[in-house]
């Protein structure tokens, strides 16, 4: 019992909980990859298509009470909770970071509300009020991510500030092409290569905070 309570009590400290984004990610792929095989079909490109495409169907469309076919869709059960492990994930990374990077005060509470506030927001996206939603969501997301580069540039953490800033011009460009619709058909390969690499790379921030707050 008093290890059990000892356990316990090491998870209460920021170095362990730094591990909670990098397991919320990989589960987040698991669970993708299981809705994508429950997906009974249909795209934007083809609605009578067989099964999930990854060149043609968006990650929403597994959010969705029917597929693109007209089927009911199985998948959307497994997609939400793959929503709700992606989003606590993200939301305890950006509470998380302040304590591993040199912020101010101010920045770091700013980082620390607007970050979860995000993703509470994300959570939501499959409702009728997507578009807002996602509006607002990047928004705080935009203001988070502020914080996050101002934190990896005054700790002279250049390696993930650099790297960051082509994960940016992914998003921009995710950004670009659904709200002008100019190479529209690129965006559903588009938006899992941005999957890939952003929470890669959230992924290896959250274990460069563990190593370093383990430190302290």
């Amino acid at each position: 019992m008093k290890q059990v309570f000892r356990s316990a009590m090491r998870w209460k400290s920021p170095a362990h909980w730094a591990l909670f984004p990098i397991a919320g990610i990989g589960l987040f792929a698991i669970l993708f990859l299981v809705a994508a095989g429950l997906y009974p079909g249909g795209s934007q490109h083809d609605p009578q298509a067989a099964g999930f495409s990854w060149a043609h169907n968006y990650w929403c469309h597994l959010l969705n009470d029917r597929a693109l076919n007209g089927n009911s869709n199985p998948a959307r059960p497994v997609a939400l909770a793959g929503m709700f492990v992606l989003c606590s994930a993200l939301a305890v990374f950006w509470y998380l970071l302040p304590s591993a990077l040199d912020l101010g005060r101010w920045m770091a509470r700013t980082v620390q509300v607007s970050g979860p506030v995000s993703m509470t927001l994300a959570l939501f996206i499959f409702t009728s009020y997507h578009d807002p939603l996602i509006v607002a969501a990047s928004i705080l997301a935009a203001i988070a991510l502020a914080g996050t580069f101002c934190g990896l540039y005054l700790s002279k953490w250049m390696a993930f500030f650099r790297s960051g800033l082509f994960c940016l011009l992914l998003l921009g460009a995710n950004n670009f092409i659904y709200y002008t619709g100019h190479f529209l058909s690129f965006l559903p390969i588009l938006q899992k290569l941005t999957f890939l690499i952003v929470l890669g790379w959230v992924a290896s921030l959250a274990w460069a905070f563990y190593c370093r707050l383990s430190e302290q």
